[in-house]
């Protein structure tokens, strides 16, 4: 295996032999922003106790989100392409929702730690929400470089505006469901 410092990451961790085409690029960013989003959702109403740290429904709502994304987006295909997925098509969108499933991780295992006594319970929450929110926010630097540009200052200030979107969609959501 070649470990020089530029193949080590884009083959060891990415398992990838070639780089992502915009279209699966585009699906899993979407699917990134989604999950994150509904992550942060189901994060912002929770209530802490000893016995109730609110994991479950964090996960719940990522593997659901994965689910329904996943079906919608055979349904969506269906009417596009006029016929069902092969098995490559839908293994492929299948790993385009994977960063839904993704979403789940930190904060889970950020509110674990607080379960388990390291935060106290509502620190773990307040770090799990802004753990998400940044997640959303950083996208943006993975969408510059994926088009080739340097870093900016105004790539911050779009991270910006994109978290300030996320977290007012997250407020509709609650505000309308809860």
């Amino acid at each position: 295996m070649n470990t020089d410092g530029r193949s080590l990451p884009h083959k060891f961790w990415l398992s990838r032999g070639a780089p992502l085409d915009r279209d699966h690029a585009a699906s899993r960013i979407s699917a990134y922003i989604y999950g994150n989003i509904l992550v942060l959702a189901a994060l912002v109403p929770l209530v802490q106790t000893e016995k109730y740290v609110g994991i479950a429904i964090v996960v719940g709502t990522a593997v659901s989100t994965f689910i329904a994304h996943a079906f919608a987006e055979a349904v969506g295909h269906s009417v596009r392409e006029g016929a069902a997925w092969s098995r490559a098509e839908m293994i492929a969108e299948l790993r385009n929702s994977v960063p839904i499933l993704n979403s789940a991780v930190l904060p889970s295992l950020i509110l674990a730690i607080g379960w388990v006594g390291v935060f106290e319970l509502r620190t773990a929450l307040l770090l799990a929400e802004i753990t998400v929110l940044v997640r959303i926010g950083g996208i943006v630097f993975v969408i510059g470089r994926l088009n080739g540009e340097r870093p900016s200052r105004s790539w911050f200030i779009s991270a910006a505006a994109l978290t300030a979107v996320a977290a007012t969609i997250v407020v509709v959501k609650i505000v309308l469901t809860h």
